[in-house]
């Protein structure tokens, strides 16, 4: 069976054009990736969880900052594995150097025996629509082009 994650899409305007804010995945298979790397926050939940408390709970896990307000659902996309992912968006500005994420433990290098700590988000960045198509995961930039457009009526 697919996994399912939740997600928040934060977004802030600038110079009257919309900004995305979006996390690039900490540990070494990404560390020389950018193009096509990075992500909105966000993280598998269970069945029986609420799915937008899930994405709110992993936003915080990932950047270190609780978010509350009135989230709009954007349509849910399924990525290229078959994990469906539910996304919300949320008008909200925050500094994007100083997020603190989670870490994750995994045997690095391969078949050493040593288990090492990597953060979960080594980096997040707010990108205009052009960068952000650049640098999202292929599979999430129906997200991105769905807010767009909302904010552009």
């Amino acid at each position: 069976m697919a996994t399912q994650s939740a997600g928040i899409l934060l977004y802030r305007i600038r110079n009257e054009q919309p900004e995305f804010f979006l996390v690039h995945p900490g540990g070494p298979f990404w560390k020389n990736k950018d193009a096509g790397a990075w992500s909105i926050p966000k993280g598998e939940f269970a069945g029986d969880e609420d799915p937008l408390q899930a994405a709110i709970r992993e936003f915080c896990e990932e950047t270190g900052v609780a978010l509350n307000g009135d989230f709009k659902a954007l349509s849910p996309i399924r990525q290229k594995a078959g994990k469906q992912v539910f996304a919300w968006a949320i008008a909200g500005d925050i500094d994007a150097a100083a997020i603190k994420s989670n870490s994750f433990e995994m045997e690095w290098p391969p078949r050493s025996g040593r288990r090492q700590q990597f953060p979960e988000v080594d980096k997040a960045g707010w990108f205009s629509i052009e960068a952000a198509k650049e640098k999202i995961l292929p599979a999430q930039w129906p997200l991105i082009e769905e807010l767009a457009t909302a904010l552009d009526r």
